[in-house]
């Protein structure tokens, strides 16, 4: 069994504080991808580079307190991969690909358009870069799984508040016809929809601070573990962790019936 977790920790520093690391070491995982670290290496604490039986791999952003990637994992992968080989992209931080026997996990955090125009063009301009790199991953042959925050909703079920968020960031028409296309046209699998077809309230990783959407359960689906085609039929659990809050967002859990050296 391989069991894989993603979670955006808007910030490792504030997430470890808020007991993120212990949590990690009590989820029998064997992968852990993290997303928006906000740090850079000389900020990480010795636990936060190796939490209890973990090693970590980092691809931290140029801009401090902005952005980054890690992959935690308790085997030494045979390879590490970091960013997408674009300049603009890869000073953000914002892919780590680590590569165990023919199987790949990739930490991905992919920019949020919410904050101006400018950001919503320069994430168009990642998925447009993102799209051929995805198409090349499915063709490989390789087991892949692609954990993160990708910052957009695919269905309608998949936020609160889809009918007033039409135009809004996370939720465009392009946004989500980009996602089909990853399911539809490449055959990429959402495994968490995989498992959960039905799903709505429950199904939420991220909630606003800004008035009482946590308390109200006002969410979006934005984290998500998308599978190559014979991994994601292989994928029997998946839940989103919300006892404790580390972050805006939730971790997301997945258990695959694949082998996995231990």
């Amino acid at each position: 069994m391989l069991r894989v977790v993603t979670a955006n920790l808007n910030g490792i520093r504030s997430a470890s504080v808020k007991g993120f690391l212990s949590w990690l070491n009590n989820q029998d995982a064997d992968v852990v991808c993290v997303q928006e670290l906000k740090a850079q290496l000389p900020d990480l604490t010795s636990e936060m580079q190796k939490p209890g039986e973990f090693s970590g791999y980092f691809h931290c952003a140029a801009k401090k307190g902005y952005s980054g990637v890690g992959i935690y994992t308790r085997n030494t992968p045979d390879a590490v991969i970091e960013g997408i080989g674009d300049a603009e992209f890869d000073a953000e931080g914002r892919y780590l690909q680590a590569d165990f026997g023919d199987l790949s996990v990739i930490s991905l955090y992919l920019p949020s358009g919410s904050s101006s125009e400018e950001r919503q063009a320069a994430k168009f301009r990642f998925m447009d870069l993102f799209l051929p790199r995805m198409a090349a991953l499915r063709a490989s042959g390789r087991h892949v799984i692609v954990c993160g925050d990708w910052n957009i909703a695919h269905r309608e079920a998949d936020l609160k508040n889809w009918k007033s968020n039409q135009k809004n960031s996370g939720f465009l028409p392009e946004e989500r016809n980009w996602l089909t296309r990853l399911f539809d046209e490449q055959g990429w699998v959402d495994t968490y929809r995989r498992l959960h077809p039905d799903a709505t309230d429950a199904c939420y990783t991220w909630w606003s601070n800004r008035g009482q959407a946590w308390a109200k359960n006002v969410g979006w689906r934005l984290d998500y573990q998308i599978a190559t085609p014979e991994l994601g039929a292989r994928a029997v659990r998946s839940a989103v962790y919300k006892d404790q809050r580390f972050s805006d967002h939730a971790p997301l859990t997945v258990d695959y019936d694949h082998p996995h050296r231990r």
